[in-house]
């Protein structure tokens, strides 16, 4: 811009350079603001965990499909002071040993006030799905030893709300480990039929 404005500048006085300076001071005004606002009000990321699961059904079979059903509880927390948050779009699901286990669950779009906490309970399943070989023989083994470790995991996006000010949106990537006793049920709380609800409570890793 300032090769135009040389252009410009060598005709007829200096109007033009005038203008092209005022047009760059506000371009670098802009500039200094957005800087600031973001070095002043630097969004913190959301909070999550995974504060329990129930599970269903988990049964593995031959030739190494598996067959799982559980309603998992999330608790989000805003941890911001004077910025809110969109949540877009998340989807739920879980994986064992990085393969995707579950069918993703939506969770639906939802805004999250300064300081504001947001629970969802949804409910993630899949029939049949089929397993590596290498997974099947280290989940039999798990499951022979009574623990399974699962990572629950949630992705989507969200924006941040500054006062009028709405954001771009930004990857949203949720993980939460989940070490569940499933050959004890006592260590967790019988609400139905070979339905058992765990306690897990554990904080999960966020990245955006």
């Amino acid at each position: 811009m300032s090769k135009d404005c040389e252009k410009h500048g060598g005709g007829g006085g200096g109007t033009a350079g005038r203008i092209c300076g005022v047009i760059i001071g506000f371009i670098i005004l802009v500039l200094i603001t957005i800087f600031l606002v973001w070095v002043i009000l630097q969004p913190t990321k959301p909070r999550f965990i995974l504060q329990d699961a129930t599970v269903f059904a988990f049964n593995l079979t031959q030739p190494n499909l598996l067959t799982s059903n559980f309603q998992v509880t999330l608790v989000t927390r805003n941890r911001n002071s004077k910025i809110g948050i969109y949540y877009d779009r998340l989807h739920v699901y879980a994986t064992y040993r990085n393969q995707q286990i579950t069918f993703p669950t939506a969770i639906p779009p939802t805004y999250q006030g300064h300081k504001e906490d947001s629970v969802w309970s949804p409910i993630i399943y899949g029939n049949a799905i089929p397993i590596a070989p290498y997974n099947a023989v280290a989940l039999g083994d798990e499951q022979s030893r009574g623990f399974v470790e699962l990572v629950i995991r949630a992705d989507g996006r969200v924006r941040w709300k500054v006062g009028t000010l709405i954001t771009g949106k930004y990857h949203l990537h949720v993980r939460c480990q989940a070490f569940i006793n499933l050959a004890d049920k006592s260590k967790g709380v019988l609400v139905g039929e070979n339905t058992v609800k765990y306690t897990v409570d554990y904080q999960c890793s966020v990245n955006v």
